[in-house]
């Protein structure tokens, strides 16, 4: 079988290493990581498709040391064994460890002395965060690089040196400059994606002049990275409330289409509901409601046709008026109980023992209710809702609550009862 393209033209030097110039640029660590002759345990993190292992791999090939590759997901306690026998035999072997964030603690356990005493260097690759990903135990121990998103101009670049590359075999077919920018665009900064793509289109179409129409012909969907466990996606719900929080209606809408390309309800619906809640709340209580009955009408017809209901509900929401009062509001009083614990007053107890009936609460006294003092005596005077006079609705709750701070709130039943 033919290795993909991807693998037949894979860089051996640093030099022809296209994108990363942050990295591997003039004066740049790893440049002169190879000037120094010197390497150490690193964290390499960053989009698919961006030359993470194949960077490690170079650097290894460049210094001539031993290179072994393990993977984090299937690669077992044997497997290790044998790595750190050949370590003890070399002196120094690197490791390029892929999805390093999926790691288990056995593994860890078994590696960190290797590394920590430098018979292993190892790279560790991976699509995610890992500040929040890598444990502290093997984050501590590495060096963490961030690999950019490859830029169009140097995606145009990988796309001509593939279609020169005497072990690409693609040379019999031709690209019109519409035709990369629509590779380029579709592949979304990674370099693996164009060159799959440019491999199908080779066996599709030989020895033809691609052009842009062709291109359509075997893919109309850019590639998104949207994995729900990846940092991608993560990243795209933290657009979407942002958006949705700074009334940008169309990116609110961009980033929605992103969460529906992935077709995940699931998140759609949690996030919709929290900034109904959080971000809307009461400035504009009717349009938490109809929300809430997107969602439920999205969840019947599923997709495709589930991103009408959720497309008004969010067009509603980003141009809605936004309050956080409520949400802080609670916010500030689960503070308030996680610092200090306070009774319940023993007139507002449900069964107060050994209380007199002129001291106990007066279920029969509407007209006295707002006249009681409800929270403990410590806290007596203290507020947790600021009213936001952002809309009609909530300037009338502010009104009202004017109105009851004018009367002053009294523990003495027997008194109010009078």
């Amino acid at each position: 079988m033919k290795q993909p393209l991807a693998f037949r033209i894979r860089p051996t030097r640093l030099d022809e290493i296209i994108g990363q110039t942050h990295l591997v640029g003039e004066r740049a660590l790893l440049r002169r990581c190879l000037e120094e002759k010197r390497l150490f345990s690193m964290i390499f993190f960053g989009p698919p498709g961006t030359g993470k292992t194949t960077v490690a791999s170079v650097m290894a090939n460049e210094l001539e040391l031993p290179l072994r590759k393990f993977n984090a997901v299937t690669g077992n306690k044997k497997e290790l064994d044998g790595i750190f026998a050949e370590a003890r035999l070399s002196g120094s072997l690197v490791v390029i460890v892929d999805e390093v964030h999926r790691l288990n603690k056995d593994k860890q356990d078994l590696l960190l002395p290797h590394i920590e005493d430098g018979s292993i260097i190892m790279i560790g690759a991976t699509t995610s965060n890992p500040y929040f990903s890598i444990n502290p135990a093997v984050r501590s121990r590495c060096m963490l690089l961030e690999f950019k998103r490859i830029d169009d101009d140097d995606m145009i670049k990988a796309i001509d040196r593939a279609l020169m590359h005497p072990e690409g075999g693609i040379t019999s077919i031709t690209l019109t400059d519409e035709a990369k920018q629509l590779i380029v665009k579709l592949s979304n900064g990674d370099i693996r994606y164009a060159y799959n793509l440019l491999e199908i289109l080779s066996i599709a179409l030989p020895n033809s002049d691609i052009t842009r129409e062709s291109v359509f012909q075997y893919t109309k969907t850019a590639n998104m990275s949207m994995d729900h466990d990846e940092d991608n996606h993560y990243d795209a719900l933290s657009g979407f409330q942002k958006s949705i929080r700074g009334s940008d209606v169309d990116a609110s809408l961009y980033y929605l289409a992103r969460l529906i390309q992935a077709e995940d309800m699931d998140s759609i619906e949690r996030r919709l509901l929290v900034i109904a809640y959080e971000d809307i709340g009461l400035a504009n209580p009717a349009a938490v409601g109809r929300t809430i009955n997107a969602i439920d009408a999205a969840k019947r017809v599923g997709f495709p046709e589930a991103s009408i209901p959720l497309g008004v509900a969010v067009v509603d929401l980003a141009l809605s008026p936004k309050s956080k009062s409520g949400c802080l509001a609670i916010h500030a009083a689960v503070e308030e109980v996680n610092e200090r614990a306070l009774n319940v007053p023993d007139y507002l107890r449900l069964t107060p023992v050994g209380m007199k009936d002129e001291d106990k609460y007066p279920y029969d006294r509407p007209d006295l209710w707002h006249k009681i003092q409800y929270l403990p005596e410590a806290i007596k005077d203290i507020h947790f809702y600021t009213p936001n006079l952002n809309s009609t609705y909530e300037k009338t709750l502010a009104s009202n609550l004017t109105e009851l701070r004018k009367t002053k709130r009294s523990k003495n039943i027997a008194l109010l009862k009078k």
